[in-house]
């Protein structure tokens, strides 16, 4: 994305020189049409991090989601381009992680109630983004799907507060599912490539309710993450493959270790 933002600024002032420009001058211009044309059709790739957080990458550029635990985490992925906040909570909004990453070229997309909880940062743009609400940042269309907890646990995260999102990046979509319940509008989610699933107790859903709703809206591809429970103990993430399979031996689960063992 940066060399493309070279480009742009070089086509525009070859543009302002007007009609004396020579054929050589349509070169930049074409450079740049390139550039991005490589940079929409890259690979998408999907870096775990640390219990919620997740980096992605897709030729230079380089998404951030929910960075917490430590700035040193990140530090091979070099400067974000967009950061992505899920909710308020410290594992996933983590003030002291932020400030150990150079944000001055990054994006922000979070909720309002990430926004009013930010103090002093560097991002070069904040974007605030409700449920249901859409933005496309670059080519991305980002979604900000409902994530919360249903009585008897609306404690933990409110409806309407918290979001997770649907990155769209034309040939793949990506679901994050920040902290939340398998609530109607994880469920019917659409044309999902690949998904981010949490699960983790109490604050989140058991394996049960996450098999459950994975194999309603049916990713191509699934990673449990986020599954570190109150007590310490981990869901058992086995056993989630093993009942998503079951249904639906369709859906790859993918299981990495997100806890550095």
């Amino acid at each position: 994305m940066k060399h493309f933002f070279l480009y742009t600024l070089t086509l525009m002032c070859l543009t302002a020189c007007g009609d004396g420009a020579t054929t050589a001058s349509d070169e930049p211009a074409e450079a740049a049409l390139e550039t991005t044309s490589e940079e929409q059709n890259a690979d998408v790739e999907a870096h775990p991090i640390y219990h919620g957080s997740i980096v992605l990458t897709q030729g230079e550029r380089t998404i951030f989601v929910d960075p917490h635990g430590g700035a040193e985490r990140y530090t091979s992925y070099g400067a974000p381009d967009l950061v992505l906040i899920t909710h308020t909570h410290g594992d996933h909004l983590d003030p002291e992680t932020l400030s150990g990453i150079d944000l001055t070229q990054a994006t922000l997309v979070a909720p309002q109630a990430v926004m009013d909880a930010l103090q002093d940062t560097s991002f070069a743009e904040m974007h605030t983004l409700a449920n249901g609400e859409n933005w496309t940042w670059d080519d991305i269309d980002i979604e900000a799907v409902p994530a919360y907890n249903p009585p008897p646990k609306e404690n933990f995260h409110p409806e309407g507060d918290f979001n997770g999102y649907v990155l769209d990046f034309g040939s793949e979509r990506y679901y994050i599912s920040g902290d939340t319940e398998g609530v109607p509008a994880m469920r019917n989610l659409e044309d999902i490539s690949v998904a981010f699933v949490c699960m983790n107790l109490p604050y989140t859903m058991d394996i049960n309710q996450a098999a459950e709703s994975v194999l309603a809206f049916a990713p191509e591809v699934v990673y449990p993450y986020h599954y570190r429970n109150q007590d310490e103990t981990k869901s058992d993430v086995e056993e989630f493959r093993r009942l998503v399979n079951a249904e639906n031996d369709d859906i790859e689960v993918r299981l990495e270790d997100w806890y550095g063992e």
